[in-house]
């Protein structure tokens, strides 16, 4: 499956500790992978695009109605 079919997640950064590419309480688009959450981590899309793995601790899920989804550029 490929990155643009993929179900596009929200979370709530709530610490960056050790982490200069975060700023807490930002949300962050977050791609699924399992292995990645298997081991306690998330896969994090950074505004330049790309993704990386960050501590699954220091997000929390945010449950966006559609609009803001949209305004976030997520495929609805």
């Amino acid at each position: 499956m490929g990155k643009a079919q993929q179900k596009t997640k929200f979370f709530l950064c709530i610490e960056d500790r050790d982490c200069d590419d975060l700023e807490k309480g930002k949300v962050y688009a977050i791609l699924p992978d399992v292995s990645a959450k298997r081991d306690g981590y998330l896969r994090v899309v950074d505004e330049s695009g790309e993704d990386y793995l960050y501590p699954e601790s220091y997000f929390v899920p945010l449950d966006l109605p559609s609009k803001a989804k949209a305004a976030l550029g997520a495929e609805s």
